[in-house]
């Protein structure tokens, strides 16, 4: 019984807060093509995303979509932090920048060029070079994960004027 008033007691405070689930990504586009090589992981997770949330399809080719999705530039660097009293490396900053254009058939922008800066620290052991490559891998990845949301939001919050073409 004790547990169950408990159990009662969070869901009513979750809800008094405003706390929702984050749900589905309403796109305000009916076709969006993006254009990420077929093999990119990043395209088979907006690809999952964007068919699993909202109702938007993913065309096959620019011509034939509502808006493209233009990637300007992508690049990790990975940046020393600091170094132990033997000189070697102690600390690493993991930086990715993601460059995104959002454009219809004609070239004109839907949403401003826009850029995605993460950044990750973690630390990095000579005695455990494999477990630390492991570490960093799973940061890239969860890198790449943050920019697929970060994208969705951005996209799901834009308000394109399609009457307003010409």
């Amino acid at each position: 019984m004790k547990r169950i008033l408990t159990a009662l007691l969070c869901a009513t405070l979750l809800s008094a807060c405003g706390f929702q689930l984050r749900g589905k990504a309403d796109l305000p586009y009916a076709s969006l093509y993006i254009a990420l090589p077929e093999a990119s992981t990043l395209r088979a997770k907006l690809v999952r995303s964007i068919r699993a949330g909202s109702k938007t399809t993913i065309a096959d080719a620019a011509a034939s979509s509502q808006a493209v999705l233009g990637i300007t530039g992508d690049s990790t660097v990975k940046n020393i932090l600091s170094l132990n009293s033997a000189g070697r490396v102690r600390e690493y900053q993991l930086v990715r920048t993601f460059g995104y254009r959002v454009h219809d058939q004609t070239g004109r922008d839907l949403i401003p060029p826009g850029q995605i800066v993460l950044q990750r620290d973690h630390t990095f052991d000579d005695s455990q070079v494999l477990a630390k490559q492991t570490e960093e891998d799973l940061l890239i990845r969860d890198m790449e994960d943050d920019i697929v949301q970060q994208l969705l939001r951005r996209l799901a919050a834009s308000k394109p004027d399609f009457a307003a073409k010409g």
